[in-house]
C-alpha cells in the first residue's frame, strides 16, 4: 500500500487539509501556490532538526519548531503557546525519509566517538549519555513515528487540526501521509 499522498496541485490535498493552513503549507513547499502575505503565523510545523530540509514558507505564516525526527515530547510548551498566545489551530507534523533518529543503535560508536573527539567528553560518560537518552529519541520507521506523533498530539489538543508529513530529501516537496 502506497502510504503518501503525493500533491501536485492543491485537489491533490485530502479533503479536510484543503483551503486550510495546512493545506497551504504544502502548495507553498511543492511550489504549487506563491506567496501570500500574512501578519501573523496560522499554523504551527514540528519538523526534524535536519539541515538537508528547509521549509519555503512566506513569512509570519508559521511557527517552526525544530527537533530530532519531528519527536515533539519535548515541545508541549511550546506547542501550547503557539495555541494559547498565537492563536493557531492548525499543526502539522514534517518527518521526512532518510532520518538520522531511525536504527540510532547502529550509530552508537559514531556518536560516543563523535562526543568524545568533538566535545571534548571521556568515553564512559558519552556511552552513558548515549545509552540514557537513546530510547528517548530513537523514532523507529519515520511514517509511523509521525503517525503515532500526530495521534499523541490529537490526543492533548482535541480541538486543534493536525496533519502528518513527510518530507522528500530528494525532491523538497511535502507529501500527506495516508492514516
Amino acid at each position: 500500500m502506497n502510504r503518501l499522498i503525493e500533491v501536485k496541485n492543491s485537489s491533490d490535498a485530502p479533503d479536510q487539509y484543503r483551503g486550510t493552513p495546512i493545506g497551504r503549507l504544502v502548495e507553498y513547499q511543492n511550489h504549487i501556490r506563491p506567496h501570500d502575505s500574512y501578519s501573523s503565523a496560522q499554523i504551527l510545523v514540528g519538523m526534524c532538526m535536519d539541515n538537508r530540509k528547509a521549509l519555503d514558507v512566506p513569512e509570519n505564516f508559521a511557527y517552526i519548531l525544530r527537533t530530532g525526527g519531528a519527536n515533539m515530547r519535548a515541545s508541549e510548551f511550546k506547542i501550547s503557546y503557539a495555541i494559547a498566545v498565537g492563536g493557531v489551530h492548525y499543526i502539522a507534523i514534517a518527518g521526512h525519509n532518510h532520518c538520522g533518529m531511525v536504527n540510532l543503535m547502529e550509530r552508537k560508536a559514531t556518536f560516543i566517538d563523535g562526543l568524545v573527539k568533538g566535545a571534548g567528553w571521556d568515553r564512559e560518560k558519552a556511552e552513558n549519555h548515549f545509552l540514557n537518552l537513546v530510547p528517548m529519541f530513537e523514532i523507529g520507521n519515520e511514517i509511523d513515528f509521525v503517525l503515532s506523533e500526530v495521534r499523541r498530539l490529537r490526543g492533548e489538543y482535541p480541538k486543534i487540526t493536525i496533519a502528518p508529513l513527510l518530507y522528500r530529501i530528494e525532491s523538497n516537496h511535502l507529501s500527506f501521509i495516508r492514516e
